[in-house]
């Protein structure tokens, strides 16, 4: 598998009212994600340890492990992909800290806006953007603009760790 790549990911993050009618060049995956126990040391809330699985489009699968550091619009982003018997083995390990959610791309002036529609937790819609530099402008697309209820970029409760610790809590495990 591929060695792990290290890069700073710089992301806006927007609660959405509902999933906004989305344009026909959108294309949706399925994640099933799930994060691992701290390390001793570690400040859960600082650094992340996620696996997921991608479904993409055509049904062909990838498997990734991901550590995170940091809060808010600019962490440091560590990937590798993992192969299906490592998540496979890894899973058990995240009960209790998972999410399922369905990405919608759609390429929008020059960037990717992902709209991510979450089974568990359930009736949450949140869209991203991942941007080139913090200062980098990205107006809000007309086929989502009446959708945003507001930016979340920095309210650590719509971090995707924190919903799956939320989501665990809230079903009793995962």
């Amino acid at each position: 598998m591929n060695s792990p790549a290290r890069s700073v990911e710089i992301e806006r993050t927007f609660l959405l009212l509902r999933k906004p009618d989305l344009p026909q060049h959108a294309v949706r995956y399925r994640f099933e994600q799930g994060y691992l126990p701290p390390v001793d040391g570690d400040d859960p809330k600082r650094v992340e340890g996620r696996i997921r699985r991608a479904t993409r489009p055509d049904g062909s699968v990838t498997c990734t492990h991901t550590i995170k550091r940091g809060l808010g619009l600019v962490r440091e982003e560590t990937e590798r992909e993992i192969p299906d018997d490592e998540f496979d083995r890894l899973w058990p390990q995240t009960a209790g800290r998972r999410i399922l959610k369905s990405r919608y791309a759609i390429p929008e002036g020059g960037l990717t806006w992902e709209v991510d529609v979450f089974e568990q937790p359930p009736g949450l819609v949140l869209a991203e953007v991942e941007l080139p530099s913090a200062e980098h402008e990205a107006p809000i697309p007309a086929w989502l603009a009446g959708h945003v209820e507001r930016e979340v970029t920095e309210e650590p409760a719509f971090s995707n760790y924190e919903l799956a610790l939320r989501s665990g809590r809230l079903s009793g495990s995962s």
